[in-house]
């Protein structure tokens, strides 16, 4: 309904009075704030509110389109809208519905730059809240709330590199030492040295991707600049007399997390016609690399013990990119999550450097990058910046302010410049995220571009080739590219027998073929790839396992559809059907995802295979395995579970569920929801007829032949303690695979086999 004001007031007194802008025209502030509230877990959807005069409001629904979330989803910092939700799918909200009659074109860059009746001015009632849905992809360069403040604007320093002097210098990848260079619009400036402390130069190897610093040898870089300065012909020479040249005066603290943050005269004061940098030459800085960004070399084994003791008591998941994920912490032995309350660059910056990366780029808040499962361990972090590691900064516990899990912090840290990126390409795809993967390596002493063998080449392989290209996650391993073309040259295959362990940078960092070998040759089957900036995390529930556990003996009678699925063990064939019974280890399962897109199989519904006997569809032909393991890891009973139904069991409050079995539906599991298998349904068990009383392994692992790419496979695996005495079964001390550190895990074993050998 279109607004026209009251009679007894005029126009131009009731616009005075709401300190509005005229109804309907566009209101050019571009600073309003959106949100969306409503599923925990999903950024991207949710009921629509407006940040006006420092309170939350609402949107009515009212003549709202795609047109207008489009537009609000891009100020979110979204690519697009998918759709729209009308009378408050998303629940009612409270306070004011600061917008009614919402008219936008599309191209507006803020809602408040559209049409509307004005602030404030509404007919509608809050059960006609109007909520959107985006497109999960964020816009590239998207910097979320906490990190938009990077300092004063109008210095407008952007970027910072460093220009190696030395010989040995320009061979060093990543290049750690050099000449400060900063872009200051548009162009590079270096900084003049007078003035310049370790401070600065700790800030400067930060944003650069490095976490620390060292003195670098002044008078030698001195003696090179005099050099330069001496001969006539230098560029140097002539560029230092003018004083756009120069960047002057940095003054850093040594905790921001970039330049711009700090005290920087850009140029000097009016009236002095003598040069910027009198005297002085550029500012050189030398900064130590992390330790996944240089060669390792091999130490002492005393050495060894020492660094195991020192892993790390943090660590990042679910992240699309090297150095960017959840932040979690080991307490007590076992991985939690970090509260996002009081989350800010400098803490996040704590973090990075702790793992080896430079300063924060980016501190994300509001389980951004997935929510964790598990304990909340620290939440009100506060670190001043100089910090060694997290724990040394003060904290409150996670569980004193009632943080739940979705509001996990998340960090994006910056990373050293290695170059990859500009070793591989994709070519041939219908979109830049995917196509054949193409790699520079060096062939007979010169660098040649072509195509890797797809022998081998699965999920783990794509992946790294999706992160080297910065795309994220690898959602598709193809080894028929048949249907893509190369790029003309580079059609010779350079690289086959890769094998990756998953965590590498780039794919020439992983094991290969020395000659070039492949068993299909070139063409067709060179390897391609399918990125996403987004995908699933399945988790077990690991205690609901351990408090569901049970022994039955199960008639042969009622096993007929399970031993024609496979679910019983080899003994099972040679029994006197139907007398005699099975003996069970049953248990409840109940898997998460708590990744950033839903779980769905791997092959379309056409290929999903019919069951008759359970009357069901196998959408994914192993989804679990079921084991029985002794203490030292020999296999000694297993199940065998196929994904006969993949769908939401159940979610969260006020997240919809979307895959449903039942009418030969869509099957999937969605972020934040959970597919539970009961302890009662057949095949729901492990088969320990033929094992003898002992203490044993429990293990489950969840999608084990990697069919279905995930954000994280460490915590796909699930173990438990089972001790099993010829009647009854226990299991205890149930966890994930990546729930303890791996030498904490090591000691429970081998406490437990010292306990076993004193009874």
């Amino acid at each position: 309904m279109m607004w026209s004001p009251p009679t007894a007031l005029s126009p131009l007194m009731l616009l005075l009075l709401l300190g509005q802008a005229p109804p309907g025209r566009p209101q050019l502030l571009g600073t309003t704030k959106l949100r969306l509230v409503g599923p925990e877990s999903r950024p991207e959807e949710g009921r629509l509110e407006v940040l006006y005069q420092g309170q939350w409001g609402t949107v009515c629904d009212d003549n709202f389109a795609v047109q207008e979330a489009t537009v609000a989803c891009r100020q979110l910092g979204f690519k697009a809208a998918l759709t729209w939700a009308h009378s408050a799918k998303y629940g009612q909200g409270e306070g004011p519905i600061w917008l009614d009659n919402v008219r936008c074109v599309g191209t507006e860059s803020s809602l408040d730059q559209c049409g509307s009746n004005g602030w404030g001015v509404s007919d509608c009632s809050h059960s006609e809240d109007v909520g959107v849905v985006c497109h999960p992809q964020r816009q590239r360069g998207y910097l979320s709330e906490v990190s938009n403040a990077l300092g004063p604007q109008d210095q407008q320093l952007e970027e910072v590199r460093l220009k190696p002097i030395l010989a040995g210098a320009k061979r060093h990848n990543p290049v750690t030492e050099g000449a400060v260079e900063v872009k200051y619009k548009g162009h590079w400036r270096q900084v003049c040295d007078q003035g310049w402390t370790m401070n600065n130069s700790r800030v400067v190897c930060g944003m650069l991707g490095f976490p620390s610093e060292v003195p670098v040898h002044n008078l030698y870089y001195r003696k090179v600049w005099n050099l330069k300065m001496k001969d006539p012909k230098s560029r140097l020479k002539n560029l230092t007399n003018k004083n756009s040249f120069w960047i002057n005066q940095v003054n850093c603290l040594g905790t921001e997390p970039h330049l711009a943050n700090c005290q920087v005269q850009v140029a000097p004061a009016r009236g002095k016609l003598r040069p910027a940098c009198l005297g002085g030459m550029h500012a050189v800085v030398s900064c130590v690399a992390g330790p996944r960004f240089h060669p390792l070399k091999a130490k002492p084994k005393s050495q060894r013990k020492e660094s195991r003791a020192e892993e790390p008591r943090v660590r990042l998941r679910s992240g699309a990119n090297v150095g960017e994920g959840r932040v979690e912490v080991l307490v007590n032995r076992q991985w939690g999550t970090v509260c996002d309350h009081r989350w800010n660059l400098i803490s996040a910056s704590v973090v990075c450097r702790q793992l080896g990366f430079g300063s924060a780029r980016e501190a994300l808040f509001g389980a951004q990058l997935g929510q964790g499962l598990g304990p909340i361990h620290l939440s009100e972090v506060h670190c001043r910046g100089y910090e060694r590691t997290l724990s040394d900064c003060l904290a409150l516990e996670g569980s004193q302010n009632g943080c739940q899990h979705e509001n996990d912090a998340a960090v994006r840290c910056n990373v050293p410049n290695m170059g990859f990126q500009n070793q591989v390409r994709l070519a041939g795809g219908r979109s830049p995220e995917e196509g054949v993967v193409e790699v520079q390596v060096e062939v007979n002493g010169v660098q040649r571009w072509g195509t890797v063998c797809s022998d081998h080449w699965g999920l783990m392989e794509a992946m790294v080739a999706c992160r080297q290209l910065g795309l994220g996650f690898a959602s598709h391993a193809i080894k028929d590219t048949w249907y893509w073309q190369g790029t003309p040259g580079a059609g010779e295959m350079v690289m086959s027998g890769v094998r990756c362990s998953g965590t590498e940078l780039a794919l020439q960092q992983c094991e290969r073929h020395g000659p070039v070998h492949c068993s299909h040759g070139t063409g067709r089957f060179s390897a391609g790839v399918s990125c996403t900036n987004s995908a699933p995390d399945l988790v077990m529930n690991a205690q609901l396992v351990q408090e569901t556990a049970y022994l039955e003996d199960r008639p042969l009678s009622l096993l007929y559809c399970a031993h024609e699925e496979n679910c019983l063990s080899q003994s099972a064939d040679h029994m006197d059907w139907p007398y005699g019974h099975r003996r069970l280890l049953r248990f409840s399962s109940q898997i998460h995802n708590l990744g950033r897109a839903d779980f769905r199989p791997k092959t379309g519904r056409h290929s999903w295979i019919w069951h008759q006997c359970h009357r069901h569809y196998h959408s994914i032909e192993v989804f679990t395995h079921y084991d029985l393991l002794t203490l030292n890891g020999s296999k000694v009973a297993e199940g065998h579970k196929a994904s006969f139904c993949l769908e939401d069991t159940n979610c969260p409050t006020g997240l919809q569920r979307r895959y449903a079995c039942a009418n030969f539906g869509e099957q999937g599991v969605t972020v934040g929801c959970w597919d539970t298998y009961r302890h009662d349904i057949d095949c729901q068990w492990v088969d320990i007829t033929d094992v003898s009383p002992g203490d044993y392994i429990f293990q489950v692992v969840v999608n084990p032949k990697y069919e279905v790419a995930e954000s994280d496979f460490s915590n796909n695996m699930m173990q438990c303690r089972c001790k099993y005495d010829g009647h009854r079964v226990w299991l205890h001390n149930c966890h994930t695979g990546d729930s303890y550190r791996a030498n904490a895990e090591l000691s429970l074993e081998q406490e437990q086999r010292l306990r076993n050998n004193i009874i």
